[in-house]
């Protein structure tokens, strides 16, 4: 029997979050600052590449990619938005549902990339 369908999801970060990210042992993203009213996971590596390397780098000196799965069933309430060009898709995940999204990740955050 297998489990729920899942889709494969990226989120470019630095080394605070993903400290944090470490603090929940690799199955959960920490909970937004007041700023942070949104969570921006991406749907594909290049675009999360991009960010890790051209805005995490030089903000604080390194950048991670990380992937993640999250229940494809779950997602649907989030269209999928195009932040640029055709390939530069996002969700958009209020502030207020990341405990609802932390609990439809099915495994562990991954670091797939990190660059300095």
């Amino acid at each position: 029997m297998s489990g729920p369908r899942t889709t494969t999801l990226w989120r470019p970060t630095g080394p605070e979050e993903l400290e944090l990210v470490r603090e929940l042992e690799w199955r959960a993203w920490p909970p937004r600052l007041p700023d942070q009213p949104i969570f921006y996971p991406v749907l594909n590596e290049e675009y999360a590449i991009k960010i890790a390397r051209d805005w995490n780098v030089p903000h604080s000196g390194v950048g991670y990619v990380t992937r993640f799965e999250v229940e494809s069933g779950f997602l649907e309430r989030y269209p999928v938005r195009q932040a640029g060009g055709r390939t530069i898709l996002e969700l958009w995940v209020p502030a207020e549902e990341l405990a609802e999204f932390n609990a439809h990740i099915v495994g562990t955050i991954e670091v797939v990339h990190e660059f300095r």
